[in-house]
């Protein structure tokens, strides 16, 4: 096979390894899974170990360490990344960003788009939102550069700590129920991404103010019914009272910066 990156001096080592890591998890993996598997070690070089590679559901996804360290083991010759400012909007919390991957000094260059605001990422990155933008861009830039067809796991409205490799489906937690379950719920999260988005509204006062609200440590320890509870009332008092509203969250990072 051509272009096939060495890792420990065998690829074919690799993806051994690679095999028996995957099989521990679910030994019932498909001949399709473990061939896919075969071709994205040989090919690039994807270690399961160093998580390079996740498994989500039916698909594999690549992972920013991983695309970075096949840059590394390619001699990539550079990353540029820029702001694109008339995309972006701090005060919502949107940002965009352009990366460029050049594989050689005298490479045109490979270009790639990320955006990121608080109605595409988890609730456990708001206030993050550059962060993930820029990741993102990056990823897509270096998927193009090196010929990945697959997604990555940063591109993913999820945290990427939730997944592991080969992970079975367990049943819903609050966090699930959070972000809206699988039987035709409303998804809860872009209700209140929404109200964060319209009223103009810090995300990460919000949280404080629903875990007070909800009386938890923090909203992914919350139910179902808590959160449907506070995003009405963070309606109510966004509608009638704006103002209001903006004063209390204040006294949220108020009563941090006390602790503190």
């Amino acid at each position: 096979m051509k272009n096939q990156i060495t890792s420990n001096g065998n690829p074919k080592n690799l993806y051994r390894q690679n095999a028996r890591l995957i099989k521990r998890f679910d030994p019932t993996q498909s001949r399709s899974v473990l061939e896919q598997l075969r071709q994205l070690t040989l090919t690039f070089g994807f270690s399961v170990a160093l998580k390079d590679l996740l498994r989500l559901d039916s698909g594999w996804y690549v992972t920013h360490s991983g695309l970075v360290r096949l840059a590394s083991r390619k001699h990539c010759a550079g990353i540029q990344v820029e702001q694109v400012d008339h995309a972006c909007d701090p005060q919502s919390g949107r940002w965009v960003f352009k990366a460029t991957v050049y594989k050689t000094s005298s490479s045109k260059g490979f270009s790639g788009y990320g955006d990121a605001d608080p109605s595409n990422v988890s609730s456990l990155m708001w206030g993050a939102e550059m962060r993930v933008a820029e990741t993102r861009a990056v990823n897509r830039a270096l998927r193009k550069a090196y010929g990945i067809g697959l997604c990555s796991v940063e591109e993913l409205g999820s945290p990427s700590a939730s997944f592991s490799p080969a992970r079975e489906p367990k049943p819903a937690t609050t966090q699930q129920l959070e972000n809206g379950s699988n039987n035709g719920q409303p998804r809860l999260r872009d209700k209140l991404c929404l109200l964060i988005r319209e009223y103009n509204l810090d995300p990460n006062l919000i949280k404080a103010y629903a875990a007070d609200f909800c009386g938890t440590q923090a909203l992914r320890d919350a139910n179902r019914d808590q959160i449907e509870a506070f995003i009405s009332q963070l309606s109510k008092e966004a509608k009638e009272n704006r103002n209001g509203l903006v004063c209390k969250l204040n006294s949220y990072n108020q009563s941090k910066e006390v602790t503190s």
